[in-house]
Protein backbone atom coordinates (compact mmCIF):
# COMPACT_ATOMS: atom_id res chain seq x y z
CA UNK A 1 0.00 0.00 0.00
CA UNK A 2 1.42 3.47 -0.90
CA UNK A 3 2.50 5.72 1.95
CA UNK A 4 0.92 9.23 2.09
CA UNK A 5 3.34 11.91 1.06
CA UNK A 6 2.90 13.87 4.35
CA UNK A 7 4.16 10.89 6.37
CA UNK A 8 6.95 10.40 3.84
CA UNK A 9 8.19 13.99 4.26
CA UNK A 10 7.89 13.75 8.08
CA UNK A 11 10.12 10.65 8.10
CA UNK A 12 12.66 12.31 5.80
CA UNK A 13 12.75 15.41 7.99
CA UNK A 14 13.33 13.39 11.12
CA UNK A 15 16.10 11.46 9.37
CA UNK A 16 17.83 14.66 8.23
CA UNK A 17 17.58 16.21 11.67
CA UNK A 18 19.04 13.15 13.31
CA UNK A 19 21.95 13.06 10.84
CA UNK A 20 22.70 16.81 10.78
CA UNK A 21 22.70 17.59 14.50
CA UNK A 22 26.24 16.86 15.69
CA UNK A 23 27.02 15.70 19.11
CA UNK A 24 28.15 18.89 20.75
CA UNK A 25 28.93 19.74 24.19
CA UNK A 26 25.81 21.40 25.42
CA UNK A 27 27.66 22.88 28.30
CA UNK A 28 29.80 25.24 26.07
CA UNK A 29 27.15 26.25 23.34
CA UNK A 30 24.91 29.19 24.14
CA UNK A 31 21.16 28.62 23.80
CA UNK A 32 20.77 31.40 21.21
CA UNK A 33 23.36 29.80 18.98
CA UNK A 34 21.72 26.43 19.34
CA UNK A 35 18.37 28.04 18.44
CA UNK A 36 19.89 29.62 15.34
CA UNK A 37 21.45 26.33 14.38
CA UNK A 38 18.11 24.63 14.86
CA UNK A 39 16.42 27.25 12.72
CA UNK A 40 19.09 26.86 10.03
CA UNK A 41 18.69 23.11 10.14
CA UNK A 42 14.94 23.51 9.88
CA UNK A 43 15.35 25.84 6.87
CA UNK A 44 17.79 23.40 5.27
CA UNK A 45 15.47 20.51 6.03
CA UNK A 46 12.52 22.45 4.67
CA UNK A 47 14.48 23.21 1.49
CA UNK A 48 15.46 19.59 1.16
CA UNK A 49 11.90 18.50 1.78
CA UNK A 50 10.68 21.07 -0.78
CA UNK A 51 13.20 19.77 -3.32
CA UNK A 52 12.25 16.16 -2.56
CA UNK A 53 8.61 17.18 -2.74
CA UNK A 54 9.22 18.66 -6.19
CA UNK A 55 11.13 15.57 -7.21
CA UNK A 56 8.34 13.45 -5.78
CA UNK A 57 5.70 15.47 -7.63
CA UNK A 58 7.72 15.19 -10.85
CA UNK A 59 8.18 11.48 -10.25
CA UNK A 60 4.49 11.13 -9.36
CA UNK A 61 3.47 13.01 -12.52
CA UNK A 62 5.89 10.92 -14.56
CA UNK A 63 4.56 7.75 -12.98
CA UNK A 64 0.97 8.93 -13.59
CA UNK A 65 1.79 9.72 -17.20
CA UNK A 66 3.55 6.37 -17.50
CA UNK A 67 0.57 4.66 -15.92
CA UNK A 68 -1.79 6.46 -18.29
CA UNK A 69 0.46 5.47 -21.17
CA UNK A 70 0.44 1.89 -19.92
CA UNK A 71 -3.36 1.97 -19.61
CA UNK A 72 -3.58 3.50 -23.09
CA UNK A 73 -1.26 0.82 -24.44
CA UNK A 74 -3.32 -1.81 -22.60
CA UNK A 75 -6.48 -0.43 -24.20
CA UNK A 76 -4.71 -0.35 -27.57
CA UNK A 77 -3.53 -3.92 -27.03
CA UNK A 78 -7.06 -4.92 -26.06
CA UNK A 79 -8.40 -3.14 -29.14
CA UNK A 80 -5.70 -4.74 -31.27
CA UNK A 81 -6.55 -8.12 -29.74
CA UNK A 82 -10.25 -7.55 -30.41
CA UNK A 83 -9.48 -6.40 -33.96
CA UNK A 84 -7.18 -9.38 -34.42
CA UNK A 85 -9.92 -11.70 -33.15
CA UNK A 86 -12.39 -10.01 -35.46
CA UNK A 87 -9.87 -10.24 -38.30
CA UNK A 88 -9.45 -13.96 -37.60
CA UNK A 89 -13.23 -14.41 -37.49
CA UNK A 90 -13.64 -12.40 -40.71
CA UNK A 91 -10.81 -14.36 -42.34
CA UNK A 92 -12.43 -17.62 -41.28
CA UNK A 93 -15.80 -16.40 -42.53
CA UNK A 94 -14.23 -15.27 -45.83
CA UNK A 95 -12.46 -18.62 -46.10
CA UNK A 96 -15.72 -20.46 -45.46
CA UNK A 97 -17.51 -18.28 -47.99
CA UNK A 98 -14.70 -18.77 -50.48
CA UNK A 99 -14.87 -22.54 -49.98
CA UNK A 100 -18.64 -22.47 -50.40
CA UNK A 101 -18.33 -20.27 -53.48
CA UNK A 102 -15.67 -22.56 -54.91
CA UNK A 103 -17.89 -25.59 -54.28
CA UNK A 104 -20.89 -23.80 -55.76
CA UNK A 105 -18.82 -22.68 -58.74
CA UNK A 106 -17.65 -26.27 -59.29
CA UNK A 107 -21.25 -27.47 -59.23
CA UNK A 108 -22.29 -24.53 -61.38
CA UNK A 109 -19.44 -25.23 -63.81
CA UNK A 110 -20.61 -28.85 -64.05
CA UNK A 111 -24.17 -27.75 -64.69
CA UNK A 112 -23.01 -25.15 -67.19
CA UNK A 113 -20.91 -27.72 -68.98
CA UNK A 114 -23.90 -30.06 -69.20
CA UNK A 115 -26.07 -27.16 -70.30
CA UNK A 116 -23.43 -26.16 -72.88
CA UNK A 117 -23.37 -29.70 -74.26
CA UNK A 118 -27.15 -29.72 -74.44
CA UNK A 119 -27.19 -26.29 -76.09
CA UNK A 120 -24.50 -27.37 -78.58
CA UNK A 121 -26.60 -30.38 -79.54
CA UNK A 122 -29.68 -28.18 -79.75
CA UNK A 123 -27.73 -25.63 -81.80
CA UNK A 124 -26.56 -28.32 -84.21
CA UNK A 125 -30.16 -29.54 -84.56
CA UNK A 126 -31.38 -25.96 -85.09
CA UNK A 127 -28.66 -25.35 -87.67
CA UNK A 128 -29.71 -28.47 -89.55
CA UNK A 129 -33.34 -27.35 -89.34
CA UNK A 130 -32.34 -23.86 -90.46
CA UNK A 131 -30.45 -25.28 -93.44
CA UNK A 132 -33.47 -27.36 -94.36
CA UNK A 133 -35.80 -24.38 -94.04
CA UNK A 134 -33.32 -22.24 -95.97
CA UNK A 135 -33.33 -24.73 -98.83
CA UNK A 136 -37.13 -24.76 -98.79
CA UNK A 137 -37.16 -20.96 -98.67
CA UNK A 138 -34.79 -20.77 -101.63
CA UNK A 139 -37.04 -23.11 -103.59
CA UNK A 140 -40.13 -21.05 -102.70
CA UNK A 141 -38.47 -17.64 -103.07
CA UNK A 142 -39.36 -17.21 -106.78
CA UNK A 143 -42.99 -18.09 -106.04
CA UNK A 144 -43.13 -15.68 -103.11
CA UNK A 145 -41.50 -12.93 -105.17
CA UNK A 146 -43.92 -13.52 -108.03
CA UNK A 147 -46.90 -13.44 -105.66
CA UNK A 148 -45.63 -10.21 -104.10
CA UNK A 149 -45.21 -8.63 -107.52
CA UNK A 150 -48.68 -9.78 -108.59
CA UNK A 151 -50.14 -8.36 -105.38
CA UNK A 152 -48.52 -5.00 -106.13
CA UNK A 153 -49.78 -5.08 -109.72
CA UNK A 154 -53.35 -6.03 -108.78
CA UNK A 155 -54.67 -3.40 -106.34
CA UNK A 156 -58.03 -5.17 -105.97
CA UNK A 157 -56.28 -7.79 -103.82
CA UNK A 158 -55.13 -6.72 -100.36
CA UNK A 159 -53.28 -9.84 -99.24
CA UNK A 160 -51.45 -12.71 -100.88
CA UNK A 161 -53.99 -15.30 -99.57
CA UNK A 162 -56.75 -13.44 -101.43
CA UNK A 163 -54.76 -13.62 -104.67
CA UNK A 164 -53.96 -17.27 -104.09
CA UNK A 165 -57.63 -17.96 -103.32
CA UNK A 166 -58.64 -16.22 -106.56
CA UNK A 167 -56.20 -18.26 -108.62
CA UNK A 168 -57.26 -21.40 -106.76
CA UNK A 169 -60.85 -20.56 -107.65
CA UNK A 170 -59.91 -20.13 -111.31
CA UNK A 171 -57.94 -23.35 -111.27
CA UNK A 172 -60.86 -25.16 -109.61
CA UNK A 173 -63.21 -23.70 -112.20
CA UNK A 174 -60.94 -24.82 -115.00
CA UNK A 175 -60.70 -28.28 -113.47
CA UNK A 176 -64.49 -28.34 -113.06
CA UNK A 177 -64.92 -27.32 -116.71
CA UNK A 178 -62.55 -30.03 -117.83
CA UNK A 179 -64.36 -32.55 -115.64
CA UNK A 180 -67.67 -31.36 -117.09
CA UNK A 181 -66.24 -31.72 -120.57
CA UNK A 182 -65.10 -35.25 -119.79
CA UNK A 183 -68.49 -36.00 -118.34
CA UNK A 184 -70.21 -34.60 -121.41
CA UNK A 185 -67.91 -36.60 -123.64
CA UNK A 186 -68.70 -39.68 -121.59
CA UNK A 187 -72.39 -38.87 -121.84
CA UNK A 188 -71.96 -38.36 -125.58
CA UNK A 189 -70.28 -41.68 -125.93
CA UNK A 190 -73.00 -43.26 -123.86
CA UNK A 191 -75.61 -41.55 -126.02
CA UNK A 192 -73.91 -42.83 -129.15
CA UNK A 193 -73.96 -46.31 -127.70
CA UNK A 194 -77.58 -45.98 -126.76
CA UNK A 195 -78.26 -44.55 -130.21
CA UNK A 196 -76.61 -47.52 -131.80
CA UNK A 197 -78.71 -49.85 -129.71
CA UNK A 198 -81.87 -47.97 -130.35
CA UNK A 199 -81.35 -47.77 -134.10
CA UNK A 200 -82.42 -51.28 -134.38
CA UNK A 201 -85.54 -50.57 -132.29
CA UNK A 202 -87.51 -47.73 -133.64
CA UNK A 203 -87.12 -44.55 -135.57
CA UNK A 204 -88.79 -42.28 -133.07
CA UNK A 205 -86.38 -43.18 -130.40
CA UNK A 206 -83.64 -42.54 -132.89
CA UNK A 207 -85.02 -39.10 -133.55
CA UNK A 208 -85.33 -38.41 -129.85
CA UNK A 209 -81.81 -39.51 -129.25
CA UNK A 210 -80.67 -37.36 -132.12
CA UNK A 211 -82.27 -34.37 -130.50
CA UNK A 212 -80.69 -35.26 -127.18
CA UNK A 213 -77.36 -35.63 -128.94
CA UNK A 214 -77.74 -32.22 -130.52
CA UNK A 215 -78.54 -30.78 -127.13
CA UNK A 216 -75.46 -32.37 -125.61
CA UNK A 217 -73.36 -31.13 -128.51
CA UNK A 218 -74.64 -27.62 -127.89
CA UNK A 219 -73.79 -27.93 -124.23
CA UNK A 220 -70.37 -29.27 -125.13
CA UNK A 221 -69.79 -26.39 -127.50
CA UNK A 222 -70.91 -23.95 -124.85
CA UNK A 223 -68.55 -25.58 -122.37
CA UNK A 224 -65.71 -25.33 -124.89
CA UNK A 225 -66.50 -21.68 -125.49
CA UNK A 226 -66.45 -21.02 -121.74
CA UNK A 227 -63.17 -22.90 -121.49
CA UNK A 228 -61.69 -20.84 -124.30
CA UNK A 229 -63.02 -17.68 -122.66
CA UNK A 230 -61.41 -18.47 -119.33
CA UNK A 231 -58.19 -19.54 -121.01
CA UNK A 232 -58.07 -16.21 -122.85
CA UNK A 233 -58.79 -14.48 -119.55
CA UNK A 234 -55.88 -16.38 -117.98
CA UNK A 235 -53.58 -15.38 -120.85
CA UNK A 236 -54.74 -11.76 -120.45
CA UNK A 237 -54.03 -11.90 -116.70
CA UNK A 238 -50.56 -13.28 -117.38
CA UNK A 239 -49.85 -10.54 -119.96
CA UNK A 240 -51.12 -7.86 -117.57
CA UNK A 241 -48.98 -9.32 -114.80
CA UNK A 242 -45.92 -9.20 -117.06
CA UNK A 243 -46.62 -5.54 -117.94
CA UNK A 244 -47.18 -4.66 -114.30
CA UNK A 245 -43.99 -6.50 -113.36
CA UNK A 246 -42.03 -4.48 -115.92
CA UNK A 247 -43.65 -1.26 -114.68
CA UNK A 248 -42.85 -2.24 -111.09
CA UNK A 249 -39.22 -2.87 -112.01
CA UNK A 250 -38.93 0.54 -113.65
CA UNK A 251 -40.62 2.19 -110.69
CA UNK A 252 -38.31 0.50 -108.19
CA UNK A 253 -35.30 1.48 -110.29
CA UNK A 254 -36.49 5.11 -110.35
CA UNK A 255 -37.05 5.07 -106.58
CA UNK A 256 -33.59 3.59 -106.07
CA UNK A 257 -32.03 6.32 -108.24
CA UNK A 258 -33.86 9.03 -106.27
CA UNK A 259 -32.78 7.44 -102.97
CA UNK A 260 -29.15 7.34 -104.14
CA UNK A 261 -29.39 11.02 -105.18
CA UNK A 262 -30.76 11.87 -101.74
CA UNK A 263 -27.90 9.98 -100.09
CA UNK A 264 -25.37 11.79 -102.29
CA UNK A 265 -27.00 15.11 -101.43
CA UNK A 266 -26.89 14.30 -97.70
CA UNK A 267 -23.30 12.96 -98.08
CA UNK A 268 -23.96 9.66 -96.42
CA UNK A 269 -23.77 6.11 -97.76
CA UNK A 270 -26.99 4.23 -98.58
CA UNK A 271 -28.02 2.10 -95.60
CA UNK A 272 -31.27 0.57 -96.84
CA UNK A 273 -31.51 -2.67 -98.75
CA UNK A 274 -31.96 -2.45 -102.51
CA UNK A 275 -35.26 -4.33 -102.24
CA UNK A 276 -36.65 -1.99 -99.52
CA UNK A 277 -38.56 0.27 -101.92
CA UNK A 278 -40.95 1.54 -99.26
CA UNK A 279 -38.09 2.58 -96.99
CA UNK A 280 -36.37 4.31 -99.93
CA UNK A 281 -39.58 6.19 -100.77
CA UNK A 282 -39.89 7.20 -97.12
CA UNK A 283 -36.32 8.59 -97.11
CA UNK A 284 -37.01 10.47 -100.40
CA UNK A 285 -40.24 11.81 -98.90
CA UNK A 286 -38.42 13.01 -95.74
CA UNK A 287 -35.74 14.69 -97.88
CA UNK A 288 -38.40 16.44 -99.99
CA UNK A 289 -40.18 17.59 -96.82
CA UNK A 290 -36.90 18.90 -95.41
CA UNK A 291 -36.17 20.78 -98.65
CA UNK A 292 -39.72 22.15 -98.72
CA UNK A 293 -39.39 23.33 -95.12
CA UNK A 294 -36.04 24.93 -95.97
CA UNK A 295 -37.50 26.71 -99.02
CA UNK A 296 -40.49 27.88 -96.96
CA UNK A 297 -38.09 29.22 -94.33
CA UNK A 298 -36.08 31.03 -97.01
CA UNK A 299 -39.23 32.55 -98.52
CA UNK A 300 -40.41 33.66 -95.08
CA UNK A 301 -36.99 35.14 -94.35
CA UNK A 302 -37.00 36.99 -97.69
CA UNK A 303 -40.51 38.28 -97.08
CA UNK A 304 -39.70 39.50 -93.56
CA UNK A 305 -36.28 40.95 -94.47
CA UNK A 306 -36.31 44.79 -94.73
CA UNK A 307 -36.01 46.11 -98.23
CA UNK A 308 -33.07 48.42 -98.82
Amino acid sequence: MAMPWEEYFQLVLEEKLSTKIPEQNTDHVPPVLRLLEKRQELVDADRGLQAQKEVFEITKASLKQRWEQLEQKEQELKGSFIRFEKFLQDAEARRSRALRRAEEERHLAGRREAEALRLRAQLAELQRERARLQRGLQRLEPCASLLGQMLELLPEFQEVPELVARFDGLADMQAALRLTERQRLAELEEARARLQRLRNSWQDELLLQGQWRAHLLERLESARERTLHWESKWIQIQNTAAEKTLLLGRTRMAVLNMYQLVCQHQRRPPTLDIEDTEGQLEQVKLSILDLSAMLAGLRQAESTAPTS
